[in-house]
């Protein structure tokens, strides 16, 4: 009886000791949507079956998530870079296909605000998702700070910004996301200590993983970073989040704007077809 209980303790401790993903539920085949134990959608795209498939799309005039997706009919669209909904003008970098097409320098509300001048450095610098080509069009995902050089080899065909990095360490307070002074903090953007649906991205072995947080179950920017690392990722990084989270896909549809009201936005991750 004894060894029959030893048997049972060993194979729960097993059990219990797989990653999240052997209790999470799988929605999908080309691309993997896992709905994680604790209540997070957990997107995890192959990028050996989907060659610069995954690439960002921008808009003229701000649209919602869902209609972009209904516009441009890929397998996945989920809200990005962060925007100015009063003059519609980004707060991120944005490249596609090797050419600059967003400029938060081109943004004069962002740019001649005083009270954000002594931190604009950081604010340029915050990290940024990648997607970068060798001469051969082999392609790797990176997440660096905006002014981190590109990899030896390598030239820079897609990135869109966002932050904070997440992983390998959080840099709340080195891309102005929280305002410390004397040791206290005395503000924050983008709501980084509460808990709000977020949106995040992360990389492991070469593989996109993003990272849908809804308003049922809304974390801190901390709590996002230990969920990354619990999914095991090299490297990991917010994008935009509160009300502009969202996701749509064949199978999944997100919003967390009040009243389920989509929010429109500036910049997108789209995965083509």
């Amino acid at each position: 009886m004894k060894k029959f209980s030893y048997f049972l303790v060993a194979i729960l401790f097993y059990l219990l000791s797989l990653p999240l993903q052997a209790n999470a539920k799988f929605l999908s085949h080309d691309y993997k949507i896992v709905h994680d134990p604790q209540g997070v959608y957990v997107v995890e795209i192959n990028t050996s079956k989907f060659k610069d498939k995954l690439k960002p799309v921008i808009v003229s005039e701000l649209e919602t998530n869902a209609n972009l997706y209904k516009m441009l009919k890929p397998q996945i669209v989920v809200n990005a870079g962060f925007f100015d909904p009063k003059n519609q003008k980004t707060v991120s970098f944005v490249t596609i296909n090797e050419q600059l097409v967003l400029n938060p320098n081109d943004n004069e509300n962002l740019i001649n605000n005083k009270v954000l001048t002594p931190y604009m450095d950081k604010i340029l610098n915050r990290s940024e998702f990648r997607v970068l080509s060798d001469e051969k069009g082999k392609l790797i995902y990176d997440i660096a700070s905006h002014n981190e050089p590109i990899k030896e080899g390598y030239k820079l065909k897609h990135s869109i910004q966002a932050g904070p990095m997440l992983l390998p360490e959080l840099k709340l307070e080195d891309e102005f996301f929280i305002l410390v002074r004397k040791g206290k903090i005395i503000s924050e953007s983008a709501s980084s200590l509460h808990k709000y649906a977020r949106t995040a991205i992360g990389i492991r072995n070469n593989n996109v993983y993003l990272f849908i947080i809804t308003n049922e179950n809304p974390m801190t920017l901390k709590e996002v970073a230990e969920l990354a690392k619990q999914w095991g990722m090299e490297k990991a990084m917010a994008f935009d989040g509160g009300g502009s989270t969202s996701f749509d896909s064949k199978e999944l549809h997100i919003i967390s704007e009040k009243d389920n009201q989509a929010r429109k936005l500036k910049s997108f991750l789209v995965l083509f077809k």
